[in-house]
């Protein structure tokens, strides 16, 4: 058995009754609000990605949705979720709001994942969780201009700091090498001051405003 399959266990395929879909909401709303000023090793972070049909937003849809935590500045590989739609769209979006809980989500290109999953929630769900995301997209050249000073594709980050995975373009494949370049802005983010998720929420703030100037 190879690590992946390892972290795709079976799942009830059942769609989610309203029933079930209200006590899910309930029960996401009952969680304590994260402190957006803990630490980051203090702090749980999930690592969120997915899977579309293709590239326009207008056009494409959401296929798969995967996660992985990072707890105390680690990757825990077997704290993970992955989940496909297809028929069974509203109980694989519920796993996901069950598994990220109010952690601040962690992505790379909101523009794409971000609205992808926001409106599979709407849509399948009848809500949209509010939680802190932060988009890595956007951080990674904020705080390493000595790497790359310009957004760049994910496959030039991983190139930049060697990182490899298991699959390429799945979700969960990805979503590991997300996880790992999440570590690498911890560590940069620290010397500068930025020791949470409210300050590197800052920073993707003030970054954008400065591209929307330029």
């Amino acid at each position: 058995m190879n690590w992946l399959s390892r972290l795709l266990p079976g799942r009830d395929e059942a769609r989610p009754s309203n029933t079930a879909t209200r006590a899910l909401i309930e029960q996401w709303a009952a969680i304590p609000d994260v402190d957006p000023n803990k630490p980051h090793f203090e702090t749980r972070y999930v690592v969120v990605n997915t899977e579309a049909s293709g590239l326009d937003l207008e056009r494409d849809t959401l296929l798969s949705v995967a996660a992985i935590a990072i707890v105390e500045g680690q990757i825990l590989p077997s704290d993970s979720y992955y989940a496909t739609l297809g028929d069974h769209a509203a109980a694989a979006l519920g796993g996901l709001v069950e598994f990220a809980g109010k952690s601040p989500l962690v992505v790379f290109s909101a523009e794409f994942n971000r609205t992808l999953i926001e409106r599979a929630f709407e849509a399948h769900l009848g809500f949209t969780p509010e939680l802190i995301w932060l988009d890595l997209y956007v951080l990674l050249p904020a705080l390493f201009p000595d790497r790359l000073a310009r957004p760049a594709r994910l496959a030039e980050w991983m190139e930049v700091f060697g990182i490899e995975t298991f699959q390429r373009h799945h979700a969960l494949g990805d979503a590991w090498v997300i996880a790992q370049l999440m570590l690498a802005i911890q560590a940069r983010a620290l010397p500068q001051g930025a020791f949470n998720a409210r300050l590197l929420a800052d920073i993707e703030r003030s970054r954008r405003q400065l591209q929307r100037q330029t």
